[in-house]
């Protein structure tokens, strides 16, 4: 990833909500902390859930699973929704911004904009576009980078430098037509990780969540949020 960075954003929910706010996104639906992966504690995210975006760290054991992931991909094939909102990343740190367009972009049947949202808007002009005609889209679109910027500085900690190494990335999950797809702008293609419903989505989400946190058991850099309906 060469060329644009940007500031990364952080993993707060407010942030988050507030950038979306900005960008014309009306807050029927709001994203908020996962506060652990049991039942009990997933029992109090509010229902329906239409997204859950990861943060985690990306290590040397989760890169050589990339690799292998892409390759069994590449191999035996996959059936992926022809109506999924895929974007590629290009600009260093976006993944924040990119991860919050994926949940919005796959979520625009249960979501209202403001009569005049540069999201909506941004989402309607990409839509037919290819996954890196997107990403360039996107790098040319001075009100999401503004947002993002402001935003990148609203969060609690101190916003990193924008040339200092992040070893965090962001991805998002969502149900198209009964199947849970993992978006990630790193990847050449969305991952499909089986079935699931309005009803199970959270849980199914959490379940390939599990399986990101076991394959690096000593780290504790993950982070959960949920898109809830309001």
């Amino acid at each position: 990833m060469d060329g644009q960075r940007w500031l990364p954003l952080e993993a707060n929910p407010e942030v988050m909500n507030q950038f979306l706010c900005q960008l014309g996104l009306r807050p029927t639906w709001q994203f908020g902390d996962v506060y652990g992966l049991d039942p009990d504690l997933l029992g109090m995210v509010p229902r329906p859930v239409s997204a859950v975006l990861l943060l985690f760290p990306v290590t040397e054991k989760y890169e050589s699973f990339r690799l292998e992931e892409e390759a069994k991909i590449k191999t035996q094939g996959q059936e992926v929704s022809p109506v999924v909102y895929f974007m590629k990343q290009t600009i260093g740190n976006a993944c924040g911004t990119i991860g919050l367009i994926h949940a919005v972009a796959n979520n625009q049947g249960h979501l209202e904009f403001e009569p005049n949202s540069p999201l909506k808007k941004f989402l309607e002009e990409s839509s037919k576009m290819s996954p890196e005609e997107k990403a360039v889209f996107l790098e040319k679109d001075e009100s999401i980078r503004v947002t993002h910027e402001s935003s990148a500085q609203e969060g609690q900690s101190e916003a990193p430098s924008i040339d200092e190494k992040v070893d965090l990335h962001f991805i998002a999950f969502v149900n198209v037509g009964g199947h849970l797809h993992e978006l990630d702008g790193r990847k050449p293609f969305p991952i499909v990780h089986g079935k699931t419903s309005e009803d199970t989505f959270l849980e199914d989400a959490i379940g390939v969540c599990k399986v990101f946190m076991a394959r690096d058991p000593q780290e504790l850099r993950f982070t959960v949020v949920a898109l809830s309906k309001a």
